[in-house]
Protein backbone atom coordinates (compact mmCIF):
# COMPACT_ATOMS: atom_id res chain seq x y z
CA UNK A 1 0.00 0.00 0.00
CA UNK A 2 1.50 3.30 -1.06
CA UNK A 3 1.20 6.50 0.91
CA UNK A 4 -1.19 7.82 -1.73
CA UNK A 5 -3.40 4.74 -1.37
CA UNK A 6 -3.46 4.82 2.42
CA UNK A 7 -6.92 5.82 3.67
CA UNK A 8 -7.19 8.59 6.23
CA UNK A 9 -9.29 8.89 9.35
CA UNK A 10 -11.20 6.10 11.05
CA UNK A 11 -13.58 3.48 9.73
CA UNK A 12 -16.51 1.55 11.14
CA UNK A 13 -17.84 -1.86 10.18
CA UNK A 14 -20.57 -4.25 11.30
CA UNK A 15 -19.79 -7.95 11.26
CA UNK A 16 -23.46 -8.67 10.53
CA UNK A 17 -23.92 -12.26 9.29
CA UNK A 18 -20.77 -12.25 7.15
CA UNK A 19 -18.71 -15.38 6.88
CA UNK A 20 -15.32 -14.64 8.39
CA UNK A 21 -13.61 -14.81 5.00
CA UNK A 22 -15.92 -12.11 3.67
CA UNK A 23 -15.30 -9.96 6.74
CA UNK A 24 -11.54 -10.14 6.20
CA UNK A 25 -12.07 -9.37 2.52
CA UNK A 26 -13.91 -6.17 3.45
CA UNK A 27 -11.16 -5.15 5.85
CA UNK A 28 -8.39 -5.76 3.33
CA UNK A 29 -10.32 -4.02 0.57
CA UNK A 30 -10.05 -0.84 2.63
CA UNK A 31 -6.50 -1.47 3.91
CA UNK A 32 -7.61 -1.96 7.52
CA UNK A 33 -4.85 -3.38 9.72
CA UNK A 34 -6.49 -3.03 13.14
CA UNK A 35 -9.96 -3.78 14.48
CA UNK A 36 -11.29 -2.11 17.62
CA UNK A 37 -14.19 -4.17 18.95
CA UNK A 38 -16.67 -1.78 20.59
CA UNK A 39 -19.37 -4.32 21.44
CA UNK A 40 -20.28 -4.33 25.12
CA UNK A 41 -20.86 -8.07 24.84
CA UNK A 42 -18.20 -9.44 22.45
CA UNK A 43 -19.93 -12.76 21.81
CA UNK A 44 -22.53 -14.03 19.37
CA UNK A 45 -24.52 -17.26 19.57
CA UNK A 46 -25.55 -17.04 15.94
CA UNK A 47 -22.16 -15.90 14.65
CA UNK A 48 -19.60 -17.63 16.89
CA UNK A 49 -16.78 -16.70 14.52
CA UNK A 50 -17.08 -13.23 16.06
CA UNK A 51 -16.62 -14.32 19.66
CA UNK A 52 -13.84 -12.25 21.17
CA UNK A 53 -11.11 -14.89 21.52
CA UNK A 54 -11.94 -16.63 18.24
CA UNK A 55 -11.99 -13.35 16.33
CA UNK A 56 -8.77 -12.06 17.85
CA UNK A 57 -6.84 -15.20 16.88
CA UNK A 58 -8.34 -15.37 13.38
CA UNK A 59 -7.55 -11.72 12.63
CA UNK A 60 -4.00 -12.13 13.91
CA UNK A 61 -3.51 -14.96 11.43
CA UNK A 62 -4.33 -12.48 8.68
CA UNK A 63 -1.97 -9.83 10.02
CA UNK A 64 -4.75 -7.68 11.47
CA UNK A 65 -4.47 -6.46 15.05
CA UNK A 66 -7.43 -6.72 17.45
CA UNK A 67 -8.24 -4.74 20.56
CA UNK A 68 -11.34 -4.92 22.74
CA UNK A 69 -12.73 -1.49 23.67
CA UNK A 70 -16.23 -2.55 24.65
CA UNK A 71 -15.75 -1.46 28.26
CA UNK A 72 -14.82 2.03 27.13
CA UNK A 73 -16.89 2.55 23.98
CA UNK A 74 -19.68 -0.02 24.32
CA UNK A 75 -23.34 1.00 24.29
CA UNK A 76 -24.27 -0.73 27.57
CA UNK A 77 -22.80 1.36 30.35
CA UNK A 78 -22.32 0.03 33.87
CA UNK A 79 -22.65 3.59 35.21
CA UNK A 80 -26.19 4.13 36.57
CA UNK A 81 -25.80 7.86 35.94
CA UNK A 82 -25.86 7.12 32.19
CA UNK A 83 -29.45 5.84 32.36
CA UNK A 84 -32.79 7.59 32.41
CA UNK A 85 -35.85 5.43 33.05
CA UNK A 86 -33.84 2.38 32.04
CA UNK A 87 -32.50 3.72 28.76
CA UNK A 88 -28.90 4.73 28.08
CA UNK A 89 -28.47 8.42 27.36
CA UNK A 90 -25.67 8.82 24.86
CA UNK A 91 -24.78 12.37 25.86
CA UNK A 92 -24.17 11.24 29.43
CA UNK A 93 -22.19 8.20 28.34
CA UNK A 94 -20.03 10.32 26.05
CA UNK A 95 -18.94 12.46 29.00
CA UNK A 96 -17.74 9.58 31.18
CA UNK A 97 -14.02 9.10 31.85
CA UNK A 98 -13.87 5.55 30.37
CA UNK A 99 -15.53 6.70 27.15
CA UNK A 100 -13.18 9.67 26.77
CA UNK A 101 -10.24 7.35 27.44
CA UNK A 102 -11.48 5.00 24.73
CA UNK A 103 -11.76 7.84 22.24
CA UNK A 104 -8.23 8.92 23.07
CA UNK A 105 -6.94 5.42 22.39
CA UNK A 106 -8.67 5.39 19.01
CA UNK A 107 -7.34 8.83 18.11
CA UNK A 108 -3.79 7.89 19.08
CA UNK A 109 -3.95 4.51 17.39
CA UNK A 110 -5.29 5.96 14.15
CA UNK A 111 -2.10 7.97 13.79
CA UNK A 112 -0.20 4.71 13.29
CA UNK A 113 -2.74 2.24 11.94
CA UNK A 114 -5.87 2.08 9.79
CA UNK A 115 -8.51 1.26 12.39
CA UNK A 116 -12.05 -0.02 11.92
CA UNK A 117 -14.43 0.26 14.86
CA UNK A 118 -16.42 -2.95 14.82
CA UNK A 119 -19.88 -3.71 16.15
CA UNK A 120 -22.58 -6.18 15.09
CA UNK A 121 -25.23 -4.27 13.14
CA UNK A 122 -25.16 -4.35 9.35
CA UNK A 123 -26.46 -0.81 8.83
CA UNK A 124 -24.30 1.87 10.50
CA UNK A 125 -27.41 3.95 11.22
CA UNK A 126 -28.75 1.15 13.42
CA UNK A 127 -25.65 1.11 15.62
CA UNK A 128 -24.08 3.19 18.36
CA UNK A 129 -20.82 3.08 16.41
CA UNK A 130 -22.37 5.84 14.28
CA UNK A 131 -24.89 7.59 16.51
CA UNK A 132 -22.58 7.74 19.54
CA UNK A 133 -18.92 7.00 18.77
CA UNK A 134 -18.52 8.38 15.25
CA UNK A 135 -20.40 11.49 16.31
CA UNK A 136 -17.78 12.20 18.95
CA UNK A 137 -14.86 11.42 16.64
CA UNK A 138 -16.21 13.81 14.01
CA UNK A 139 -16.73 16.45 16.68
CA UNK A 140 -13.04 16.07 17.53
CA UNK A 141 -12.10 16.63 13.89
CA UNK A 142 -11.63 13.02 12.78
CA UNK A 143 -12.76 11.85 9.34
CA UNK A 144 -15.02 8.79 9.66
CA UNK A 145 -16.07 6.41 6.89
CA UNK A 146 -18.46 3.49 7.25
CA UNK A 147 -17.69 0.22 5.46
CA UNK A 148 -20.99 -1.12 4.13
CA UNK A 149 -21.88 -4.77 3.68
CA UNK A 150 -21.44 -4.60 -0.09
CA UNK A 151 -17.95 -3.14 0.26
CA UNK A 152 -18.80 0.46 -0.52
CA UNK A 153 -17.62 3.29 1.71
CA UNK A 154 -20.17 5.73 3.09
CA UNK A 155 -18.83 8.95 4.54
CA UNK A 156 -20.28 9.99 7.86
CA UNK A 157 -21.75 13.05 6.18
CA UNK A 158 -23.59 10.89 3.65
CA UNK A 159 -24.76 8.59 6.45
CA UNK A 160 -26.22 11.60 8.23
CA UNK A 161 -27.99 12.69 5.07
CA UNK A 162 -29.50 9.22 4.87
CA UNK A 163 -30.56 9.50 8.52
CA UNK A 164 -32.33 12.81 7.88
CA UNK A 165 -34.21 11.21 5.00
CA UNK A 166 -35.12 8.14 7.05
CA UNK A 167 -36.45 10.24 9.92
CA UNK A 168 -38.21 12.72 7.65
CA UNK A 169 -36.29 15.66 9.11
CA UNK A 170 -35.30 18.89 7.38
CA UNK A 171 -31.61 19.34 6.57
CA UNK A 172 -31.99 23.12 6.38
CA UNK A 173 -33.98 25.51 8.51
CA UNK A 174 -33.95 29.31 8.42
CA UNK A 175 -34.12 29.58 12.19
CA UNK A 176 -31.89 26.71 13.27
CA UNK A 177 -28.21 25.98 12.78
CA UNK A 178 -26.94 22.84 11.02
CA UNK A 179 -25.58 21.69 14.39
CA UNK A 180 -29.02 22.02 15.98
CA UNK A 181 -30.57 20.00 13.16
CA UNK A 182 -27.93 17.28 13.45
CA UNK A 183 -28.49 17.12 17.20
CA UNK A 184 -32.18 16.55 16.55
CA UNK A 185 -31.41 13.69 14.15
CA UNK A 186 -28.95 12.06 16.54
CA UNK A 187 -31.41 12.34 19.44
CA UNK A 188 -34.27 10.90 17.42
CA UNK A 189 -32.23 7.88 16.30
CA UNK A 190 -30.82 7.39 19.78
CA UNK A 191 -34.38 6.85 21.01
CA UNK A 192 -34.74 4.09 18.42
CA UNK A 193 -31.54 2.18 19.14
CA UNK A 194 -30.14 3.01 22.61
CA UNK A 195 -29.88 0.09 25.02
CA UNK A 196 -32.87 -0.36 27.30
CA UNK A 197 -32.44 -2.14 30.63
CA UNK A 198 -35.78 -3.48 31.89
CA UNK A 199 -34.48 -3.99 35.41
CA UNK A 200 -33.24 -0.40 35.70
CA UNK A 201 -36.52 0.84 34.21
CA UNK A 202 -38.52 -1.13 36.79
CA UNK A 203 -36.35 0.15 39.65
CA UNK A 204 -36.67 3.74 38.42
CA UNK A 205 -40.45 3.37 38.27
CA UNK A 206 -40.62 1.90 41.75
CA UNK A 207 -38.46 4.73 43.13
CA UNK A 208 -40.62 7.46 41.59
Amino acid sequence: MTKADKPSGCFTIGHSTHEFARFVELLKQHHINAVADIRSMPYSRRQPQYNRETLSAALKAHGIAYVFLGKELGARSNDPACYENGRVKYRRLARTAPFRSGLERVLNGSQRMSIALMCAEKDPLECHRTILVARELVRLGKVVNHILADGRLETHQVAMKRLFERLGLLEEDLFRTPTDLEDEAYTAQEKNIAYFDKKRAREAKEAS
